[in-house]
């Protein structure tokens, strides 16, 4: 029978205990969530794991922006694959490109080898690749175990159509799980369930939440000026619970109908 997976992705302790209290199967952890996420600290994950005890894949990514890495950014990720492996992750969220948008084969070889028994997600490098269909066999000749996408689009259900091609290929294949990313919510997942094959998802179920601070200092930006200095993003455990809800019920139907098929 299959089993439907709920990853959600968290930069902070309290997310953590929200996604894992509403039912998530898995966290991707990192930090600065809103710019897309980049690598998290060691305490964090301690933290993270002291708090939760669902499987944590680490998110390895060491600046914000594209995945064509220099020497020295691509000896940060390898040095982290180890730590974090170290700290007892179950797996690591990798992702290198070339100048020409085609996999870094050599640079995810070496990550995937210095990961060991750990699972290996590819991260949405994979969605701003040139060629998907390649570098999904690719992914499979590596033994990475599950890819991360949004089938090249902005959000998901934009990217069904690839999505739909890559489970078909999957199958054909036997290649790595496929995980639906990106405006993943309750009603995304309920129109892939109803479309596609994908059976594993990924959101980050974010609510956003106002600082606490009474004095505020307007006009002194820390990073972008878009962005305000005293919200607080947090992932909303009541849509979590009601995402994996959903997956429950789904997986639950689908049993049923293998048990009478007559019925269906």
């Amino acid at each position: 029978m299959k089993r439907y997976i709920l990853e959600c992705c968290v930069d902070s302790t309290e997310s953590a205990i929200a996604a894992a209290e509403g039912g998530a199967d898995r966290l991707e952890l990192c930090a600065s969530l809103v710019i897309g996420g980049t690598s998290p600290g060691l305490a964090l994950f301690e933290q993270v794991r002291k708090h939760s005890n669902i499987p944590v894949r680490v998110l390895l990514r060491p600046r914000f922006g594209d995945f064509l890495y220099s020497g020295h950014e691509f000896e940060i990720i390898k040095r982290e694959v180890a730590l974090f492996k170290e700290a007892g992750a179950e797996g690591v969220v990798i992702g290198c490109l070339r100048e020409d948008g085609r996999l870094h084969m050599e640079q995810m070889r070496e990550l995937v080898k210095a990961a060991g028994s750990m699972k290996v997600t590819l991260h949405r490098a994979f969605d701003v690749c040139a060629d998907p269909i390649e570098a999904y066999r690719q992914a499979g000749e590596l033994g990475v175990d599950t890819v991360l996408t949004s089938g090249q689009e902005e959000n998901c259900l934009e990217g069904m159509p690839l999505i739909s091609r890559l489970c078909r290929l999957q199958k054909e294949i036997q290649g790595p799980e496929i995980m639906a990313g990106a405006g993943v919510c309750p009603g995304a997942i309920r129109r892939f369930l109803e479309d596609t094959e994908v059976t594993c998802y990924h959101l980050s179920a974010k609510k956003i939440l106002e600082s606490g601070m009474k004095y505020r200092k307007e006009g002194v930006p820390m990073g972008l000026p878009v962005m305000s200095e005293f919200s607080v993003y947090r992932t909303d455990q009541e849509v979590v619970a009601e995402a994996k809800a959903l997956l429950q019920q789904w997986e639950s139907s689908q049993a049923g109908r293998k048990l009478h098929p007559e019925e269906g």
